[in-house]
Order: C-alpha cells, then sequence, then structure tokens
C-alpha cells in the first residue's frame, strides 16, 4: 500500500477517534508532569553538539489545538519515516552503546523520534509541543518515542506501529520527557497506571 492510499484510507476515522478520545478514557488525556530530571545521557551529548537544537522555546505552552489538517500531517510524518529508516541499534550503527542522531537509512528509536520532530517543526509545529519521551517496555527494555500535546491529548509516534495512539492506549511505562518550556531540559512523568522500577540509560 502507498504512502498516500494508506492515508486516504485511514484518516477520517483516525481523526475522529482522536477528537472523541477524551471521552473515552478515564486516565487524564495529557501526561501529567513532576518536577526536573536529568537528561538521557544520550540527548546531552546531542545538545553539546547541536546546541541550537535545545533551546527555550517562545511563545505559548498551550497544547496545539487540533485540526483535521493537523492530524493528517502527524500521520504523513510518523508513516514516512517508519517507512524511510530501518532499525538498527547504535552499536551497530555507530560501534557505542548509546548515540542521538538524525538517521539516514537506519537508526534506532531516539533517531526517529529526532528525525519526525524535525520534519513536524519543518511543518510549522511548535517545539513545545513535540517531545523526546522516555518509556520502558512491558519487558523492562527502554524505549524512545516522540510525544505530540494537543488539546485532545497526548498522541505517541513510534517507530514500532503506524498508528499513532494516546499515550494511554499504549502498553509502555511512561517516565520521564522534554520540557515544554526548553527542549534541552526534562522533566518526571507521572503514569498513573504503573509505578516505574528502576531508570533506563538512553
Amino acid at each position: 500500500m502507498t504512502t498516500k492510499s494508506f492515508l486516504k484510507a485511514g484518516i477520517i476515522g483516525a481523526f475522529l477517534s482522536a477528537v472523541a478520545a477524551q471521552s473515552v478514557f478515564a486516565l487524564p488525556a495529557n501526561m501529567i508532569t513532576s518536577g526536573a530530571t536529568n537528561p538521557p545521557v544520550g540527548h546531552y551529548e546531542f545538545c553539546r553538539t547541536l546546541p541550537q537544537e535545545c533551546r527555550a522555546n517562545p511563545g505559548s505552552t498551550a497544547p496545539l489545538t487540533l485540526t483535521r489538517e493537523g492530524w493528517k500531517k502527524i500521520l504523513e510524518v510518523n508513516y514516512d519515516v517508519n517507512e524511510s529508516v530501518a532499525p538498527l541499534t547504535d552499536k551497530e550503527i555507530y560501534g557505542v552503546e548509546e548515540y542521538w542522531a538524525y538517521p539516514d537509512k537506519v537508526g534506532d528509536c531516539e533517531d526517529y523520534v529526532l528525525l519526525k520532530r524535525k520534519r513536524l517543526m519543518q511543518a510549522g509545529f511548535s517545539p513545545s509541543d513535540l517531545l523526546i519521551t522516555v518509556v520502558l517496555q512491558p519487558n523492562g527494555d527502554g524505549h524512545a518515542v516522540l510525544t505530540v500535546r494537543t488539546d485532545r491529548g497526548d498522541f505517541v509516534l513510534d517507530n514500532m506501529r503506524n498508528k499513532v495512539l494516546l499515550w494511554s492506549e499504549t502498553e509502555y511505562t511512561y517516565l520521564k520527557r522534554q520540557s515544554e518550556q526548553h527542549s534541552g531540559r526534562w522533566v518526571k512523568l507521572q503514569d498513573g497506571r504503573a509505578v516505574a522500577v528502576g531508570s533506563v540509560s538512553q
């Protein structure tokens, strides 16, 4: 299936589901933050290399007003990046355990996130609404996804699936994400479903 036919097949139903999502779940549609925390080591090094990517976010920090056009762009970017980048670990690509960078044809989970964030910013989305997020998978492994903050909830762009879900629809335990006010700072998350034990090195 082509990108265009994929989007045409599901864009209307997916958008309407997103609009209705707030009334479906008992959990808050937007994640709850609980104070500052340390950034992942990989993002700290990324910011040292590209400080222009890790600055204070100007303007309002109110979530994005989700429109049909905005939802279409979110789906497009998630699908296109997932299809164009092949998954490989940093060890396989760079010979080190953790290295955050924009991918070319291959990348680790955080590399997908960086590229999706970049493409959405190029499309006019605010960096305060595009937050790199660290989670735990059900097997305990660390993982990175992109959270898009909207007035309909926090949606997750994931290299492991093309479907864009509300954070509360996923199987992950949420640990921390970028601050809305500053792209180089991070905040803790209160998941509300499970107590996260331990930490990840991402």
